[in-house]
């Protein structure tokens, strides 16, 4: 039987809408009647602008009925991340200090999206300044995940990636540091992909140089990660370190898949990091997965010696320099945490940075060399299933205590500074019912064929298309 509008592809929505049989305004009143139906429950979407998005929707019509096609991402509706700028639509950072900040201007991202057709339908919720694993905030609360509304969604992307579960947008922007398009990811039996730094451009950053968080592409099947890449990616002068590739090489996967490729898996990221026996099994299952896809597949995985050094030293040095004046004029409406984050890095030393500068640099060659002999890296997205979404973070991990909200996400964390691409796909359930995800991590650059292998993964396990089953009580509308 065929899936409502709303769970169908943007690669499916576009073919029909490119060939007459469906319209943009069909499509985008779909998907607005998702969010009204689910959103007050998951809270994902916290910026609704229903009337602006059918306006859109209907401009997009009369262009195509005139002859016009506005591009690969034509009347394909989307609520975008709320760290990225749009322009004229409310821009929280899911923060008190910008609470009714609108923004005169749109992020690069934003600004290609835009330029590729997408209609506007709002902002996902993010965690104040994006910052952790989790997506709650004092602004608007917590997002909740679409299989099980009493545990997190994941962040920072957690209300794109729950509002891709839900069925309220077939595709989303996001950035990751951390884990910010990959844990959500994983928590939500959806794909997120960190590309290489510099794939996908940055504009406006405070430091363009260091490319720690990079923005990215997700969605509920990796072909609609590739065409959101395919207009993402690409170079810019306004990013020094952007690639000089067009992104239109992404827009159609290769069929490589996994067949004869050499696979690598560890369950803990070679014993760096604690894992609950639940994730282990799933990531297990992901290597015997490959196998019988005819890869080669051994356990075996790179020192990450240092990592969680590096990475803690490059984030507190980025968050002082990003938020600092910012920080200290509202200091009483920041959360303690992140104000904490911000002292850390106004307190390193040159040497503390230089001493990280090395760190990432040996982990790059480290993952480099490793992946010589390996076509990829079989991973843990998260290191536990899905915790309380009342929780700021979880406490402890296989019994193990964890120090604050970042402790607990380093098998993410420890990818991001190596400087690989790494994409997130489902691969399985916890034996509550919520979904677990798997990390794949490719060789640098090579975003084409790691998409290959990943598209051939969820054709075998089919995962991604295995629906939330959301009881919707009555509740609030949808954000204002």
């Amino acid at each position: 039987m065929s899936e409502p509008l709303y769970y169908r592809s943007a690669t499916e929505l576009s073919r029909l809408m490119r060939a007459g049989e469906l319209s943009a305004r069909e499509t985008v009143s779909a998907h607005l009647a998702r969010i009204e139906e689910v959103n007050p429950a998951v809270n994902a979407v916290v910026t609704y602008i229903p009337d602006l998005a059918m306006t859109q929707a209907a401009a997009a019509d009369e262009r195509f009925a005139a002859g016009g096609w506005d591009g690969p991402l034509h009347g394909i509706p989307v609520a975008h991340k709320d760290n990225h700028l749009t322009r004229g639509v409310r821009t929280t950072f899911g923060s008190r200090i910008r609470a009714q900040y609108v923004p005169d201007r749109d992020d690069l991202v934003v600004e290609r999206m835009k330029a590729a057709g997408v209609v506007t339908l709002g902002k996902t919720n993010v965690p104040e300044f994006v910052a952790g694993g989790h997506t709650f905030n004092e602004l608007f609360g917590a997002t909740r995940n679409p299989y099980d509304l009493e545990v997190t969604a994941g962040g920072s992307s957690g209300g794109a990636a729950a509002a891709l579960a839900a069925g309220m947008h077939p595709i989303a922007d996001g950035n990751d540091m951390g884990g910010s398009l990959r844990l959500p990811a994983g928590y939500c039996n959806v794909v997120g992909l960190r590309p290489s730094a510099g794939r996908v451009p940055t504009y406006p950053a405070a430091d363009g140089w260091c490319g720690l968080s990079v923005p990215g592409p997700m969605a509920r099947c990796v072909d609609d990660v590739a065409l959101l890449l395919s207009v993402l990616a690409g170079p810019d002068r306004r990013s020094p370190i952007s690639l000089e590739e067009d992104g239109s090489r992404f827009a159609t996967v290769a069929e490589d898949g996994l067949h004869g490729r050499r696979i690598a898996f560890s369950v803990d990221l070679g014993g760096s990091v604690p894992v609950e026996p639940e994730v282990r099994r799933v990531v297990e299952q992901a290597a015997r997965t490959c196998q019988e896809a005819g890869a080669v597949v051994e356990e075996a995985c790179p020192s990450f010696d240092g990592a969680g050094e590096c990475f803690r030293i490059l984030r507190a040095w980025q968050f002082e320099a990003a938020f600092g004046e910012l920080f200290d004029a509202n200091k009483d409406l920041v959360r303690p945490s992140l104000y904490e984050n911000m002292i850390a890095g106004r307190q390193l030393a040159g040497r503390d940075v230089g001493r990280a500068a090395l760190l990432r640099t040996g982990l790059f060659h480290r993952m480099r060399e490793f992946l010589d002999t390996y076509d990829g890296l079989l991973l843990p997205v998260a290191p536990l299933p899905a915790f309380d979404v009342t929780l700021q973070y979880p406490e402890s991990v296989c019994g193990v205590p964890q120090p604050d909200y970042l402790g607990w996400m380093e098998t993410a964390c420890h990818v991001t500074v190596t400087g690989h691409p790494v994409i997130a796909l489902p691969a399985g359930f916890s034996e509550s019912g919520t979904p677990l995800g798997v990390q794949l991590v490719g060789r640098h650059r090579a975003e084409d064929q790691l998409l290959g292998m990943a598209k051939d993964f969820e054709h075998r396990t089919q995962h991604a298309s295995i629906r939330p089953t959301l009881a919707i009580p009555p509740g609030r509308p949808p954000g204002d």
